[in-house]
């Protein structure tokens, strides 16, 4: 079966963007193993908010390979194709999409979907570049969740910057 990660940028003090929803603050001055990620990865899922800002990045700037797109999203009517809108019955959705033969599959954003992910435990591992910077407000990583979720550590790894790469597998 597949692998759900979700992989992203994290602030020291647990934010994901600012209070302006900006995420100017996360350091492209290297790779951070984001080459070696993606050979793992041919699929990726977004909530509405993060495809809308993935979409308004000029062709990507090439910062995602092509993969294909999963939007989680009760509000949207369309996408931009080859994208696959998802609506409706969001767990059972993602089941079967883990069980269909591929690679691993990158949970990229929208925090209700990773809420839903999580609580559903079917997120397999958690991979956050955390950022030696305090942003003081924004959008927090994990909020409202209702349950407490056990995880166990797998990797680390140090930059340069300061940045360092927590990877986390889910007890189950």
């Amino acid at each position: 079966m597949r692998k759900l990660i979700l992989q992203l940028a994290v602030s020291l003090d647990g934010f994901i963007e600012g209070p302006n929803g900006e995420f100017d603050w996360c350091f492209t001055d290297q790779d951070y193993g984001m080459k070696e990620f993606f050979k793992r990865i041919d699929a990726v899922f977004f909530g509405r908010k993060s495809y809308e800002v993935a979409m308004s990045i000029p062709d990507n700037a090439g910062w995602m390979p092509p993969v294909k797109q999963y939007i989680f999203s009760n509000t949207l009517t369309s996408v931009e194709q080859p994208a696959e809108l998802v609506q409706g019955d969001t767990i059972s959705k993602v089941t079967s999409i883990k069980s269909q033969p591929g690679k691993d599959i990158w949970l990229f954003g929208g925090a209700s979907l990773t809420k839903s992910l999580l609580e559903a435990k079917l997120v397999d591992e958690l991979i956050l570049a955390v950022h030696p910077i305090l942003l003081g407000n924004g959008k927090r990583l994990f909020q409202d969740i209702t349950d407490r979720i056990n995880l166990k550590l797998l990797h680390t790894k140090e930059y340069s910057s300061g940045l360092v790469m927590l990877s986390y597998g889910l007890k189950k």
